[in-house]
C-alpha cells in the first residue's frame, strides 16, 4: 500500500456491475472505490430506505479486500444550479427528472442531495464528491457583454439553492466536495474564492481537487492546493495534456468530440499528460492530507482496463510519505 490509499472513482464504469469491477480493481492492486451514484454501484433511494442495503455494499466490496472513503454525486449536483434542458434526461435517474419541468427537476435535485448526505452517514464515510452546476456558466465570455450584477445575481442564487443542502450535510457531518471544472460555479481559483464567499464560507463546503481541469486553462493548480488547503477534502488524480504548437481549435474545444486530432487540449492516462504530480504529492504531504488518491480515469486513446491497472503502478509509484526529520539532522551530534 502507497502512504495514502489509491481507489477508483467508478463513474466512468457505471456501465460495468458493481461485483465485476471490485474483482477487476482488487486484481489491479487498488484500496477502495470511490462509487458513483449510479448504475448498481450506489443508489442513494435504496440506501436511506432499504434495511440491509449499506451493509450489503459493504460486503461487496469486502469480498475483494476494498473500502469506501467517498461516494460520488456528480450526475444529481449538476441538476441543482443548472439551466435544466433535455440533455440532463440522460444522466439523472427518473425519480429526479420527472416530468422534466425545470423547476420541478432543480427541486428533486435539492432532496437528493440531502438524502445523499443522510446515505453517506449511513455508510460511514464523510465525503460526497460532485458538482453543482452554475446559473451564470452560460454568461462566460458572453456578447453582449454581461454586467457584473447579473454575475452577482448569480452567486446569489447559487447560495440559495446550496446552503440548505449543506445545512444537511453538515448536520450529517459529512462534507460536499465541489469538483472544480468548467461549466461549474467555480473553476479556476478565483471563481472558488467567490462561491466560498458567496456560501459564507459553510463549513460542509469543500473541494475535490483535480488538476486535470486546471491545466490547459492556464491555471495554475499547485497555488489551488496552498490557497484553499484547509477545504481539499478529498483529491481525484487524473492527468491532461495541452499541446505545445497553435491547434485548429483552441482551448474551448472547438465543438470536437474528445480525442480529435485537432483538440488543443484532453485527457490522458496518468503519466502521460503534462501535470507535475510529484509537486501535488509534495504539497498534499505539506498540508498533511492523508485521504485517497482517486485516480479518475479518462483517455479516449486507450483500453480502460489497461488504463486503469497502469494510473495505479503510476500513483503508487509516486506517492511517498512527508520526511519524519531533515536529512541533515544525522549529522547532529548527541
Amino acid at each position: 500500500m502507497s502512504y495514502r490509499p489509491i481507489t477508483l472513482f467508478t463513474g466512468q464504469w457505471a456501465d460495468m456491475p458493481l461485483d465485476t469491477l471490485a474483482e477487476k480493481a482488487s486484481g489491479w492492486g487498488y484500496d477502495g472505490l470511490e462509487l458513483a451514484c449510479a448504475g448498481d454501484h450506489f443508489n442513494v433511494e435504496r440506501a436511506v430506505n432499504e434495511d440491509g442495503y449499506i451493509r450489503k455494499k459493504r460486503d461487496q466490496l469486502a469480498q475483494h479486500d476494498l473500502e469506501v472513503w467517498a461516494i460520488s454525486q456528480h450526475l444529481v449536483g449538476q441538476a441543482v444550479s443548472d439551466r435544466i434542458d433535455e440533455r440532463h434526461e440522460e444522466v439523472l435517474p427518473d425519480r429526479v427528472w420527472g416530468d422534466g419541468d425545470p423547476d420541478g427537476v432543480t427541486q428533486r435535485a435539492i432532496e437528493e442531495l440531502k438524502r445523499t448526505a443522510a446515505a453517506a452517514s449511513a455508510l460511514g464515510i464523510d465525503v460526497v464528491t460532485g458538482f453543482t452546476g452554475s446559473p451564470v456558466w452560460h454568461l462566460l465570455y458572453a456578447f453582449p457583454p454581461t454586467p457584473q450584477e447579473m454575475i452577482d445575481e448569480g452567486y446569489e442564487t447559487f447560495a440559495d439553492q446550496w446552503t440548505p443542502i449543506l445545512d444537511v450535510f453538515a448536520d450529517e457531518g459529512v462534507q460536499y466536495a465541489l469538483e472544480v471544472h468548467p461549466t461549474e460555479i467555480a473553476f479556476d481559483l478565483s471563481t472558488s474564492e467567490r462561491a466560498l464567499d458567496a456560501l459564507d464560507g459553510h463549513e460542509a463546503f469543500g473541494f475535490n481537487y483535480d488538476p486535470s481541469h486546471f491545466g490547459y486553462q492556464g491555471v495554475d493548480y499547485l497555488a489551488f492546493l496552498e490557497k484553499f488547503a484547509d477545504r481539499i477534502d478529498h483529491v481525484h488524480m487524473k492527468d491532461v495534456w495541452w499541446a505545445d504548437r497553435r491547434q485548429e481549435a483552441g482551448v474551448f474545444g472547438g465543438h470536437l468530440p474528445f480525442g480529435h486530432e485537432d483538440r488543443y487540449w484532453d485527457f490522458r492516462s496518468i503519466g502521460r499528460g503534462k501535470i507535475d504530480f510529484e509537486g501535488i504529492i509534495r504539497r498534499l504531504n505539506r498540508m498533511d492530507y492523508t485521504g485517497p488518491l482517486s485516480i479518475e480515469w479518462e483517455d479516449s486513446g486507450m483500453n480502460r482496463e489497461h488504463g486503469a491497472e497502469e494510473a495505479y503502478e503510476y500513483v503508487h509509484a509516486v506517492d511517498f510519505p512527508p520526511a519524519d526529520a531533515g536529512f541533515e539532522d544525522a549529522f547532529s551530534e548527541e
